[in-house]
């Protein structure tokens, strides 16, 4: 059976550092060495001290580390999502006026 997924408003924002959007960091040392991911497009923040750490959002199935040009979806009952640019407007409605 197919069936269509219910409509469901969402805030997008174009992920910016800084600006607390993310729900956490870990260090790329452990992202590289932990990790099953390609590391080569996160987003890398580098601390006072020298330690370079990558953003995250947490969600239901772990965490979701954030790369360059990624945009952050927030749903109105709270739940985060992280999507890329090169799908971000296939999958959601372009708001009117973004070019």
């Amino acid at each position: 059976m197919k069936s269509r997924r219910i409509p469901l408003e969402s805030n997008i924002e174009k992920y910016e550092p800084g600006k607390g959007m993310e729900d956490g960091f870990e260090p790329l040392s452990d992202v590289v060495t932990k990790g099953w991911i390609v590391t080569d497009s996160l987003v890398k923040v580098k601390r006072e001290d020298g330690t370079i750490i990558c953003p995250y959002i947490k969600h239901r199935r772990g965490r979701t580390f954030i790369g360059e040009g990624d945009y952050i979806i927030s749903q109105e009952d709270g739940t985060k999502h992280v999507c890329g640019a090169d799908k971000i407007w296939l999958r959601y409605e372009k708001p009117e006026g973004l070019a």
